[in-house]
């Protein structure tokens, strides 16, 4: 193969990818922001078969996720730049240039939660139940979010010589071996997203936590392999966050199943 950036070598795959898709004059539409998008509408086509689902109506639904949307992107912006802020310090109009990249998922996690807890206060709804009704429609779009980073070339793991190795083109023209670590979480989001279908609550909140508590452990195994983890002093902050989120969704869930048993 004597042209691609991208490869999976031992599975016979072999791209040149760009992270542009196409432009529209001066304006470069890139995959990323396609994929957000699809997952955004298949989320929400998905969403209106549970209406009614824990007593939520999808209007409700559709309403918060007009605002949760934007919210979560600037939180995620923020997450990103607080703890890549060396990156940034010399250069502070940079942080607004989202479009360069540099989105954290905790921070738009974070953003959603808060954007949630202020809209059923207002909407006089349970926000539990919301969150347990939205949920799994967060892992499906992470899942397919994860893609975004394989156009950009992004957010893969440390070298390796595994089976499912990626190899990638650097700028002096030589290829490195990494882990596909985008690869790897977003199949463990599908099977996450797949769980969270099919759980029956035993209370308001189980969703939500089965997922805090599954993902937490994905994220960790995950954070092993990143090669670009987000710092705190030598702590992988996501591998510290993750971890915490474990431990809480296993407290959270074994309390609240004895208090029903």
């Amino acid at each position: 193969m004597s042209s691609y950036n991208v490869a999976f070598p031992n599975l016979n795959l072999f791209f040149n990818i760009n992270p542009i898709a196409f432009s529209l004059g001066k304006v470069n539409v890139y995959w990323y922001g396609i994929l957000i998008t699809f997952a955004i509408v298949l989320g929400l086509v998905l969403a209106r078969r549970r209406d009614g689902k824990y007593g939520i109506r999808y209007e409700d639904i559709e309403d918060f996720v007009i605002w949760a949307i934007p919210i979560s992107v600037i939180f995620a912006r923020i997450y990103y730049v607080i703890f890549s802020w060396n990156s940034y310090k010399d250069d502070f109009s940079s942080v607004f240039k989202i479009w360069n990249g540099g989105l954290a998922i905790y921070g738009g996690i974070i953003g959603a939660v808060l954007t949630a807890i202020i809209y059923c206060k207002v909407k006089k709804i349970k926000l539990l139940d919301v969150l347990d009704y939205c949920v799994p429609f967060l892992a499906l779009g992470q899942a397919i979010g994860r893609w975004g980073n394989f156009f950009n070339r992004e957010a893969y793991g440390s070298p390796t010589n595994s089976f499912f190795r990626m190899e990638l083109l650097q700028r002096n023209g030589e290829y490195i071996s990494v882990h596909p670590t985008f690869l790897y979480e977003s199949i463990g989001l599908i099977i996450i997203f797949i769980i969270l279908m099919k759980l029956k609550r035993k209370f308001s909140g189980e969703v939500v936590a089965v997922y805090f508590g599954l993902y937490g452990i994905l994220r960790s195994l995950v954070e092993w392999l990143r090669a670009d983890s987000l710092m705190l002093g030598n702590i992988k902050v996501s591998l510290l966050l993750s971890i915490i989120l474990v431990i809480c969704s296993i407290v959270f869930i074994v309390r609240n199943r004895k208090k029903i048993s």
